[in-house]
């Protein structure tokens, strides 16, 4: 098999906003305690964070985490996770069925972002809240005047402010599972009040408003509308969230993802321009996809998880080479649409379907996921280049025309990264490239393997891990591999 790729670098399709590569924490299973918080850990800081864990993080280079939920942060008051420990009450999770101790809060999550060279993104209780109380964590967060909220933070210990300039709006409240669910007219409502009360707070600040939890949502469409109408003038971006999975084991299949993933992206931006027009506007609303992944292997496993524990294993997906390719192609599909989606968060960080895993009191080891975002992260900075593949197509029973690769290149000025899958399951792919003439290849990165199905696990962590391709003449893309070329200037 042949295909073709072509640039012109100076046909940009836009800037690389950094918070691309976000992820996100929520109080969600092992994802915060046993995950990153382990105080009697040989590896725990001062604060008990697991310096282990946080070293992963930081060679990932995550430049911002979505916090606390996720469906979690619907029943939550965040004055539980702030100030004494000791006085802290613990409660009933009701979104995961789960007890929350309350260790962990604002207070120190804000300081473990930092530490793990990242900032923080925060979201607020807009299911059983509302405006106030979201007004009031701004204060909290942010000010430095002389008033209650910035008082306490200062008792608490914090005598600077936490400076946190990106907000959710809530979450998934268009879905009946959440936790104080709404029609889009109550959201679209409580959403515009509580944005206008936190930007009179803090003017700096950017909003992110719920948009669908997912292309299949039945008020898909309708909810993003209606939300935009109200809050358009109030709000900077509209959320997207969406999981993929391969429950029916057909690998073709669920190797094109990504094409509903990037449908979603042109469906969305599509509505925000239409409310843009009938507003008269002249702001763009830029995309937040803060929750995106694959999920489905833990599903029946979470089923069996006894209510009422202290951080259960919940959502523990162990991933394979499969896996590991369609998130190669969900990064491609992000940086393609770069000028739009400005904000996405893999979901999540550590333990829960996550590409970090550890042993409650023993070692961490990485999933096949972390690498193509590894990867991307480093090195897929800069400027996304238009990057025209002619190559031939396949058809499943739930996507037609499936290109056999996907690919996106990223100028960062001094060199040009070409990431690229080949979903063919049996040929390999030799590629010519058209517009590379000015440079030359110094690197080929593979992440491949002949069992699609093969894991890491903490006894075997390097069953899955890149290897570093011979440069010869040709340029070949392995049978179902996630490859990443690397070129600079001659």
């Amino acid at each position: 098999m042949k295909a073709k790729i072509t640039i012109n670098t100076s046909n940009i399709i836009g800037d690389i906003d950094p918070r691309i590569y976000g992820s996100f924490i929520e109080h969600l299973g092992r994802a915060v305690y046993g995950g990153i918080y382990e105080p009697s850990h040989e590896s725990a800081d001062d604060m008990g964070f697991r310096k282990d864990v946080m070293e992963l993080v930081k060679t990932l280079n995550v430049p911002v985490v979505r916090y606390p939920g996720g469906n979690f942060v619907s029943n939550y008051n965040w004055e539980d996770g702030i100030g004494d420990r000791a006085k802290r009450p613990r409660k009933l999770e009701l979104a995961w069925n789960s007890i929350e101790t309350n260790e962990i809060g604002v207070d120190e999550f804000q300081e473990w972002v930092k530490r793990a060279g990242s900032e923080l993104m925060m979201a607020v209780n807009l299911g059983t809240r509302g405006a106030e109380d979201a007004r009031n964590l701004v204060e909290y967060c942010n000010l430095e005047t002389d008033t209650y909220y910035a008082d306490l933070r200062r008792k608490n210990g914090f005598e600077k402010p936490f400076g946190v300039k990106l907000w959710c709006l809530g979450n998934e409240m268009d879905g009946d599972w959440q936790i104080g669910h709404k029609t889009a007219q109550e959201y679209a409502r409580l959403a515009c009040e509580t944005a206008k009360l936190m930007k009179l707070t803090d003017p700096t600040i950017e909003l992110v408003a719920c948009g669908s939890s997912g292309p299949l949502m039945p008020t898909f469409g309708e909810w993003e509308r209606t939300v935009l109408r109200e809050c358009y003038d109030h709000v900077d971006y509209v959320s997207m969230h969406s999981y993929y999975g391969n429950p029916d084991n057909d690998t073709a299949d669920f190797l094109a993802s990504s094409m509903d993933m990037e449908q979603f992206i042109i469906d969305t931006a599509k509505i925000c321009d239409e409310i843009k027009e009938e507003k008269k506007s002249d702001k763009d609303i830029m995309l937040s996809f803060d929750e995106w992944n694959i999920w489905f292997h833990s599903n029946e496993q979470d089923k069996k998880i006894e209510h009422w524990q202290v951080a259960p294993p919940l959502l523990e997906d162990i991933y394979n080479v499969e896996d590991a390719l369609v998130v190669g192609c969900l990064l491609i599909t992000l940086l393609r649409h770069c000028d739009r989606v400005k904000i996405a968060c893999l979901a999540q960080l550590v333990n829960v379907i996550a590409p970090i895993m550890t042993e409650t009191g023993g070692r961490t080891w990485v999933q096949t996921i972390y690498y193509p975002f590894l990867y991307s992260s480093v090195n897929g900075r800069g400027k996304a280049l238009r990057t025209v593949c002619e190559c031939g197509t396949y058809n499943t029973k739930n996507h037609s025309n499936v290109p056999f690769i996907e690919s996106i290149t990223v100028d960062n000025g001094s060199g040009i990264t070409l990431f690229a899958v080949n979903r063919s399951s049996d040929e390999s792919c030799e590629l010519e490239l058209s517009g590379f003439e000015a440079y030359r290849l110094v690197s080929h990165t593979v992440l491949t393997n002949d069992d699609m199905k093969l894991c890491n696990s903490v006894n075997e962590p390097d069953a899955v891990a890149p290897v570093q391709q011979e440069i010869s003449g040709d340029i070949i893309l392995a049978p179902r591999s996630w490859n990443m070329l690397k070129f600079t200037l001659k």
